[in-house]
């Protein structure tokens, strides 16, 4: 069956579909990297914060962390519902959502990061005459990157896949392809968006894993065999 007959056919595989459709397929891609991107990115800047906030006041960590898992545990199509009204149809509904979503997992990966720090360190970095903000950057923030690259891993690849969602309003990268292939059951269309999602979830992946480890040197020190 040669290449050109597969859009006819339906082939699941199909050569011409991508060759035919691949600025469509690169416009969504962009559009799913750039929405994930900027949701992450944001989601960071809020959860810091946040994070700092229950641990300088541990009253603040049922109700913070509380209300975290709560807006994760909301379907996507009712809290696009309930932001419909103050953002429109637009990117920044979707962004949004995807924010609240990651809240869960940054604050809680960022709380352990920081829970981590030996307190050695902290008394070391005292009896230095570092204050707490210098405490904080200097001594604190390098030593809970493991945990706060973790938290970033794992909120990036689940936001790649939440993007999809967006396509219910039409700004959903890779997802608007898959909803638009559904009606008609186009399966060239939905493998090629499919498996484009997945790659971006493994790239993501494995570039952030190899961010941490240029960030976090001395994670990857090892005693020399025999050695004490």
């Amino acid at each position: 069956m040669s290449t050109s007959n597969c859009l006819v056919t339906n082939d699941w595989i199909c050569g011409e579909y991508l060759r035919t459709r691949s600025q469509e397929l690169t416009e969504a891609t962009l559009q799913h990297v750039g929405m994930t991107a900027v949701a992450v990115l944001i989601g960071v800047a809020v959860a810091f914060p946040l994070a700092l906030l229950v641990r300088a006041r541990p009253r603040f960590a049922g109700p913070v962390l509380g209300l975290t898992t709560l807006l994760y545990t909301i379907p996507s199509l009712a809290l696009f519902s309930l932001l419909l009204p103050f953002l429109g149809l637009s990117s920044a509904l979707v962004v949004t959502g995807l924010v609240l979503y990651s809240l869960t997992i940054l604050v809680r990966n960022i709380l352990a990061g920081l829970a981590a720090v030996p307190a050695e360190a902290r008394e070391a970095a005292r009896g230095m005459g570092y204050g707490p903000g210098r405490m904080l950057w200097e001594v604190e923030l390098p030593l809970s990157l493991p945990a706060l690259m973790a938290g970033i891993r794992m909120a990036t690849v689940s936001t790649i896949a939440l993007t999809t969602v967006g396509s219910i309003v039409g700004r959903g990268g890779l997802g608007n392809l898959i909803e638009d292939a559904l009606p008609t059951f186009f399966k060239a269309q939905v493998l090629a968006a499919s498996v484009l999602c997945v790659l971006l979830a493994v790239v993501a992946d494995l570039l952030l894993l190899g961010i941490q480890r240029l960030l976090t040197p001395w994670t990857r020190i090892r005693t020399a065999p025999g050695g004490e």
